[in-house]
């Protein structure tokens, strides 16, 4: 399953960057979410390994308005996911259903 995270707080029409990648990182970093320190897999995007999601972000631009999340394990990914999007001010869209949470 995909998802997306986006900044709850954004406007109708555009969306409120999440950070800069260092800040996105640095924030996931509390959620045990990181790079893997392996090479990369795809040239301008990061991919960070998180409990039972990975989530991709952009490498080359200055600011990221969104990541996308593969969620692996939902019994273990949802806790985690809706506690980073309270504690962050952020919202989960799912791909599938169009549903958003946070």
């Amino acid at each position: 399953r995909e998802i997306t995270l986006t900044r709850t707080d954004s406007a109708p029409g555009g969306m409120e960057p999440l950070g800069s990648a260092r800040e996105v990182v640095g924030a996931l970093a509390v959620y045990n979410t990181a790079p893997d320190g392996g090479p990369k897999r795809s040239a301008g995007t990061d991919f960070l390994h998180g409990p039972g999601f990975v989530v991709e972000i952009p490498s080359t631009q200055p600011t990221i308005t969104q990541a996308i999340v593969t969620v692996t394990d939902e019994d273990i990914a949802w806790p985690v996911l809706m506690r980073l999007t309270k504690a962050l001010g952020w919202t989960m869209v799912d791909l599938e259903t169009g549903r958003s949470f946070g």
